[in-house]
Parts: C-alpha cells; structure tokens; sequence
C-alpha cells in the first residue's frame, strides 16, 4: 500500500456563494481519482492572506501551495523558509517539461498569453493563474440609445463625447460614468499607454528600485479623470475605493456608465435585468493619441513550496493541472465570470454555446486576446496578443494607498495634479526603499507590504468582497 501524500493547500476565500464548497469538492474529486493523495483545503483570510503565509513560513509549517493575490507576487518570490531558503520554486521548473503528471495532462503551454506573460519572469512560470480578470466598461444602453449614442465608447476622446452626449439629455442620470478609485484602474490606465510604475521595466527587468507615480503616462490618466470630474461627467462618491457604492449608483441609474472589472458582469447584468434597463459590455477605453500599449490583469495564481519530496511535489503539481483542465476552468468562469485561463476551456465554453447564450462574458477574453479593432497593424505584436506586463515590486498595497489619496486629492479637494503625485512618488519611493530593505538586508517587514490592501483613510475599507456586492445585488437568493 502506497503512503499517503498529504498537500496542504491555502486559498484566500472570497466569500462568494459556494465559493469554498467548491474548492472542497475539486479536492474530494482529485482524491478520487489519486487514492493516495489527500487535499487538505484551508480558506484563508483574502485581507492578510501574504502574512498568514510568511507567519507560517517562519513557523515552519507553510503550505505546500499557497494562492497570492496577483501583485503580491514580489512578495511570494521574497518570501523565505526558517532555513534562509527561498518558500516557493517556480511551477514550471519543477514541471520540467513532462506533458504529463500522474495522468494529468500539463496545461501550461494552452495558457491565454495574457496570463502567461504576466506569472512570468525571464520567461519562466513561476506560479499558475488561477483566477483571471481585466477591466471593462459596462453602459446602460437605454439612456445611451437616449443620448443618440449607438455604440460603446473605446477611447478616452470617445468617454469624453458620450458624457457630453449624456449630459444633454433633460431627464438624464445625475452623472455619465464613475469607477472606483482603486490601483486597478490606475494599472489598466498605465498599461493601455504602455507606462510603468515602477522602474527596470515594471520590475521585470531586474528587481523595481524607483517608483514613477509622477509619469507623464500617468499624469495624462489623471488629468483626463479630473477633467471628466471638473465638468460634472464623473462621480466621485467621496469613498476609497468603494466598489459597492460605484455599483449601486449604476444599479440605481445614477450613471450612464461604470469601469470595474470582468469579475462584475454577473452583478452587472443582475442589476440591469433587476431594474429594467439594457446593458452592454465594452473594453477598457484606451488613450488613442499614444500607441497603444497593452492589458493589465488582475486575479489569483498558485504558488509551489520549495523543498518538497518528488512524491508530494507530484502530487501537487497534479493537482494544479487536474484545477486547470478544461472543465474545471470552465465551471470556475461559469460561476463567477473569471476569465478561462486556458484555451481548451474556451473551446469548450464555445462548443457548449455558452458565449452565445452569454455574450458578456466573452468581451473579457476578447479584450485580452486581441487589439482594439483600430489600433494600427504597426503597434501590434507579430503574435496578435496585446502585452500583459503589470508592475512586480514589493508593497503594493502601500503604494495602492498613496496613489488612491493623491487622486482622492485631486477630485474632492482641486490639488494640483503634478504637485500632488510628485509628492505622492516621495511617499511611494519611501515605502518601496523601506520593503527592499526588508527584503534584501533583513530590515524591519514594513506594515502594509504583506497585506491584500491598506488604506489609511477612516472611511476606506474592504467593499469588494461577495458578501458586499450581495448586498447590491442579489445574485444567489
């Protein structure tokens, strides 16, 4: 009789209906089919899930797989055993080159690029996405069609028109458009005028030593929100980042048109369907006077622990690939509108007619997979897929914070934007310094880098779970 192989996997759980169940039963199907394996599945708190891992690091009882939030990743690459030694190895060396592991195929070549290019680092995978999201614009087509607009806007000239257009109607909403203030869109806006946050090539090139909050990609994004805030087409609910807020004002057609990201189009078209009015989903709107410059994503991947026996890394690595077949990742974008992660469960999702009964949710796919119909063939790449480099560098949630108050600045109080993010670049700098040193010297951890997110602001708070977005939108009950 073969020894039990036992894999310790920590997730964070992100309170949507069934979400934990379903990780429960992927486990309780993967033993079935490996006897000898056993999952033990710990939903984790989303928040602080970075520091539950490195407190147990430290304790020598880590995970053998562990689910980071997508820009922790520096910090799940900095993170170290209580020898010294690196916690986590890269999925694809330990994979090393197998088509199979225990009869489950390997999946990582059918990876979406998108996805595929972000978990990588010199070209290596060094985690497995799990969870997929970008950002999208989503419009309440009844006042549009009222407006005399017929389709969505794709560029920021474009917004600009339609909130014009919105703002002539006599019984329009109060407002065109608003999104969350949060780092989310701040990364898609940097992304799509191929601008970075960080220096060293977004940190890809080499380990992110200067932050660049005052860049000129990002001063134009902030500018163009001011401007859309200053002429009343915005609304600024006064709250960071408030998610729930900015989608209860759509719900409640106070809004023409919401930004926020792929995970809301079931909440989104709920809210329409609910209240009565036409929806349509479009891409994130793009600066079309600078060659456009790619995606940003957001969503989970799964991190390997250094150090295992052949046996339980196996097993592991199994299980990672039995999470990603075709089934399993169509199920997971079913229930909670995640982006496929690879292409064999969007075939399948094609096959079974799910985009054509739910057209929404391929606009996500879509977006990441291919440029704007009008961007020039000359700022495309030879393969057809828009880049996907978001930021690697440490304290992200700390930096989420200092940028989301300098543009908090700007609306409510009339800051100047230059001023105001050049003081805000200081501040980053400052916090970035502070975790290298940690990282690289053995410095004090500082307080926000192994946190999900931080803000400082009382009224700033965590409004995107499930369980807030349920309480705007009933999806399940």
């Amino acid at each position: 009789m073969k020894k039990e192989v036992v894999i310790d996997v920590w997730v964070p759980d992100l309170t949507f209906p069934g979400w934990m169940d379903r990780w429960y039963q992927q486990a309780a199907e993967f033993e079935a089919a490996h006897p000898e394996c056993k999952v033990r599945v710990h939903g984790k708190d989303f928040w602080t899930f970075p520091l539950e891992v490195s407190k147990a690091a430290a304790e020598g009882r880590a995970p053998t797989l562990a689910e980071y939030y997508f820009y922790t990743g520096q910090v799940a690459r900095d993170e170290r055993a209580r020898d010294g030694s690196p916690l986590f190895t890269s999925v694809e060396k330990a994979i090393g080159g197998r088509t199979e592991i225990l009869g489950e195929p390997v999946v990582l070549d059918d990876i979406l690029p998108a996805f595929r290019e972000y978990y990588s680092l010199d070209g290596d995978l060094t985690s497995m996405p799990s969870v997929g999201t970008t950002s999208l614009l989503y419009a309440n087509t009844d006042i549009l069609r009222r407006a005399g607009v017929t389709d969505l806007p794709t560029t920021w000239d474009e917004v600009e028109q339609v909130c014009e257009a919105v703002a002539e109607l006599r019984d329009g909403p109060e407002y065109a458009i608003t999104w969350s203030n949060h780092g989310t869109f701040f990364q898609q806006a940097l992304a799509v005028q191929g601008g970075y946050l960080v220096d060293n090539e977004n940190g890809r090139a080499g380990r992110a030593r200067r932050t660049n909050l005052a860049s000129k990609e990002m001063l134009t994004w902030v500018e163009w929100w001011q401007r859309l805030h200053s002429r009343g087409h915005y609304l600024y609910t006064g709250t960071i980042p408030d998610w729930a807020g900015t989608l209860r004002a759509f719900t409640e057609q106070r809004v023409a048109m919401r930004i926020s990201s792929s995970n809301d189009v079931n909440y989104m078209v709920r809210g329409a369907k609910d209240n009565g009015f036409g929806i349509e989903v479009g891409i994130f709107p793009y600066n079309d006077r600078v060659p456009y410059g790619g995606n940003a994503v957001a969503g989970t991947s799964i991190w390997l622990k250094n150090g295992l026996d052949e046996a339980t890394q196996d097993a592991a690595l199994a299980f990672l690939m039995f999470l990603h077949n075709p089934r399993k990742a169509a199920e997971r974008h079913k229930a909670n509108s995640f982006v496929p992660i690879t292409y064999a469960s969007l075939e399948l999702l094609e096959r079974e007619g799910w985009f054509d009964r739910h057209p929404y949710h391929r606009v996500a796919v879509d977006h990441l997979n291919r440029y704007p119909s009008r961007v020039p063939a000359e700022q495309r790449r030879d393969n057809g897929v828009p880049p996907s480099v978001g930021a690697v560098f440490g304290d992200f949630a700390g930096n989420q914070d200092v940028m989301t108050r300098a543009m908090g600045d700007v609306l409510a109080h009339g800051a100047d934007p230059g001023a105001r993010f050049a003081e805000a670049d200081a501040e980053a700098q400052r916090l970035l310094d502070a975790y290298n040193d940690y990282a690289l010297h053995g410095g004090p951890r500082p307080r926000t880098s192994h946190l999900v997110e931080y803000f400082a602001e009382a009224l700033a708070g965590r409004d995107y779970t499930a369980e807030d977005m349920e309480k705007v939108v009933r999806l399940n009950g």
